[in-house]
């Protein structure tokens, strides 16, 4: 049994949910656990429920709410009264309330807005998690946002709209893509977000850009670790790096597999070498630049 270690989240995106993998994660002190409504069909929550309600006391769990069953799949909304219902469901359904209830990618309704309505809509959903968290529903809220550009205060040439967040309730936490795959445009964004909008905390997700992909056969990162780790795999590397691209306090990654999930915890140990990861920043700044 290994000591707790709130570094590394177990996001259950496209995971079949099985109780071995939850059980694993308290052996290795992986106490944190990410879900959200629409996952495993949105039957996350209920399946969570059925399978492992001795084991989620033990978790520290968010999810998020946004994305609704319809009637070709799935559809986004931020209409208040639907995200409060979604919250309520989620408690119920789970057994318990979450600690965090995230706004699910509310880019996808405020894209093609103007910046008056986005800023409307994005207000009103921020506020209904907010009083969310004030009546118990959960702990803290956030958003967790796959391309946050939309959400951003400052006007970028890619932006479609600009939506002012400085006098919207601040998110205990903000939830983000973080790794050598987010490009330089979504990690200054990030940075801007995050600090005007007052964020409590930073999580990055999606550390490996959802798998083993053939960048980590053409792209070494251990050289970013200090020292160099050679005992350390470019996986473990990436993952532990992508803790400061950009700088979070957790980063949620997914696997069904215990094995791979001891290497990621065993890659928390290494340090990183922050001036490489700087050096590197500055590198794709004159590159966009030039």
């Amino acid at each position: 049994m290994h000591g707790a270690d709130p570094r590394l989240v177990l996001g259950l995106h496209r995971s079949r949910h099985h109780r071995d993998i939850l059980t694993a994660a308290l052996e290795l002190g992986v106490t944190g656990l990410d879900t959200a409504a629409p996952y495993l069909g949105f039957r996350s929550h209920t399946v969570l429920a059925e399978t492992a309600a001795d084991l989620l006391p033990k978790f520290t769990l968010s999810t998020k709410v946004g994305h609704f069953p319809g009637a070709e799949g799935a559809e986004h909304s931020l209409d208040p009264g639907r995200l409060r219902v979604a919250v309520e469901k989620a408690a119920r359904e789970l057994g318990r309330e979450p600690d965090t209830v995230f706004l699910h990618n509310p880019e996808r309704s405020l894209a093609g807005l103007s910046p008056a309505d986005a800023h409307a809509l994005l207000g009103g959903a921020c506020t209904t998690l907010a009083d969310a968290a004030r009546d118990g529903l959960c702990q803290n809220w956030g958003v967790a946002s796959w391309d946050p550009r939309l959400v951003s205060v400052v006007s970028v040439v890619s932006v479609v709209s600009v939506v002012r967040v400085d006098d919207l309730p601040s998110p205990d936490v903000l939830m983000v893509r973080a790794g050598f795959l987010v490009g330089i445009d979504l990690l200054d964004d990030t940075a801007v977000l995050r600090d005007v909008w007052r964020a409590g905390e930073t999580w990055g997700m999606s550390p490996l850009g959802g798998g083993h992909g053939s960048v980590w056969e053409e792209f070494d990162p251990r050289p970013f670790l200090r020292p160099h780790h050679g005992n350390l795999s470019r996986i473990q590397a990436a993952f532990r790096t992508a803790f400061h691209l950009p700088s979070a306090k957790a980063v949620a990654v997914g696997t069904d597999n215990p094995g791979h999930l001891a290497q990621l915890v065993q890659a928390l140990g290494a340090e990183v070498d922050t001036a490489a990861a700087s050096q590197y920043l500055r590198a794709l700044h004159s590159h966009r630049q030039n």
